[in-house]
């Protein structure tokens, strides 16, 4: 008993973020920015390569009161929200395709798995060829960029179902359209969702080299732009917001993870 009073104790005195489990993971990186800051003002870097965290933040300040970022972030946005919105639809219907069908597997997948291989981003100069410098350029490599993630997993979801749940819900007496919409496709979704995740990954990847084809508008236009006139902390800026919008992205489908897969047990626990 007084050894459990004395561990309550420490908790409460030690432990105050057991309250507040999703301040955890912002323990360490508020760590690294204290030391970024202290190392600046130390001396130890210096600001013509790297500026400081309140440098940044200013910068920031001054680009959003503007209006000059909310519209470059506009910009990238719907980029990259066409670009995935094309590339999964693509993924799923040849995952669908090959993961439902032998005959769909032979014709599909031997090509996919030859373009997969393939590094997307160097495809720029034949994008342009083919589609010139405006916008479709930069929607059609995202779009290749985020197609395989999808394909790959959630073809690997409709092939990994099992079989002895397939085998049981048969005896019921289930059409094949019926077994796929009830059994197959909610046993693929981990996989789809897993697959997503990457794909959100590669998509914001895939923008910022788009953004460097002729661009005069986006995030990525923003930082090409401070790179000429060697504004490193424009830059960092722009390298942030990228982050933020990959890390708000992934938490979206994590979201959705918890509320589609509740049935799912997980091994970690608080």
């Amino acid at each position: 008993m007084m050894a459990a009073t004395a561990a309550t104790a420490r908790g409460h005195r030690f432990g105050s973020t057991a309250h507040f489990p999703g301040l955890r993971r912002y323990v360490v990186p508020l760590g690294l920015l204290a030391l970024w800051q202290a190392s600046v003002g130390l001396g130890w870097i210096s600001t013509r390569s790297i500026p400081s965290p309140g440098q940044i933040l200013a910068t920031f300040w001054e680009l959003a009161a503007s209006g000059e970022l909310a519209m470059h972030l506009l910009v990238s946005l719907g980029r990259v929200s066409a670009g995935l919105a094309i590339g999964v639809s693509v993924g799923t219907l040849c995952a669908l395709t090959a993961g439902l069908s032998r005959r769909g597997e032979d014709a599909l997948d031997p090509l996919l798995q030859m373009l997969r291989t393939l590094p997307h981003l160097a495809l720029v100069p034949l994008f342009i060829l083919w589609f010139g410098i405006g916008e479709t350029p930069k929607v059609a490599l995202v779009a290749l960029g985020t197609a395989f993630p999808i394909y790959l997993n959630l073809f690997a979801g409709i092939r990994t179902v099992d079989a002895k749940v397939v085998e049981a819900v048969s005896t019921l007496g289930l059409t094949r359209w019926e077994l796929i919409a009830h059994v197959i496709l909610p046993g693929a979704l981990p996989a789809f969702l897993t697959g997503l995740r990457y794909a959100l990954g590669v998509a914001w990847l895939s923008l910022v080299v788009g953004e460097q084809i002729n661009a005069s508008s986006g995030i990525g236009y923003l930082a090409m732009t401070a790179r000429e006139f060697l504004r490193t902390d424009v830059i960092i800026v722009a390298l942030i917001v990228y982050a933020v919008l990959g890390l708000a992205a992934d938490q979206i489908v994590r979201l959705i993870e918890r509320a589609a897969l509740g049935w799912r047990p997980v091994f970690v626990k608080e």
